[in-house]
């Protein structure tokens, strides 16, 4: 099994959120991120769920501090595994908001330099690694 050869250090994974947004084009909010695991790379919005916390509750509580937006009608559509390293493990829970209020921006500029719109057949690169091991399954929104 691929995880087990990595010899993982890491006790337990931790779990993480991706919050899927599109307009009525059907294109999708992306942002890329800084300052953390996965600098440079494009992800959708969302973090890591805390302590106590529902999983629709971490979506919109993500999702007004990165791109300022408030969601409703959080819905689940996937998951995936993800390894970053020896010390980095993720399981990350895809969800999907349904409607949108507010215009989208950055709201946390150490943590995020860029914005945008994007079809799924059209997704800048690179793109964070639990959102190209999601395309990977043959996902798509």
């Amino acid at each position: 099994m691929a995880q087990k050869e990595k010899s993982l250090t890491c006790k337990r994974p931790h779990i993480g959120i991706g919050v899927f947004i599109m307009d009525e084009q059907g294109k999708l909010l992306l942002q890329r991120r800084r300052g953390s695991h996965g600098e440079g790379t494009w992800s959708l919005p969302g973090g890591k769920l805390e302590a106590g916390e529902t999983w629709e509750d971490c979506a919109k509580r993500e999702t007004k501090e990165e791109v300022c937006l408030d969601i409703n009608d959080v819905t689940f559509v996937a998951a995936t595994n993800d390894v970053f390293s020896r010390d980095l493990h993720y399981v990350t829970l895809f969800v999907k908001a349904g409607k949108h209020k507010g215009k989208p921006r950055i709201g946390e500029p150490h943590k995020c330099t860029d914005i945008g719109w994007f079809g799924w057949d059209e997704l800048p690169q690179p793109l964070f690694l639990p959102l190209e091991n999601l395309r990977k399954q043959g996902f798509h929104p």
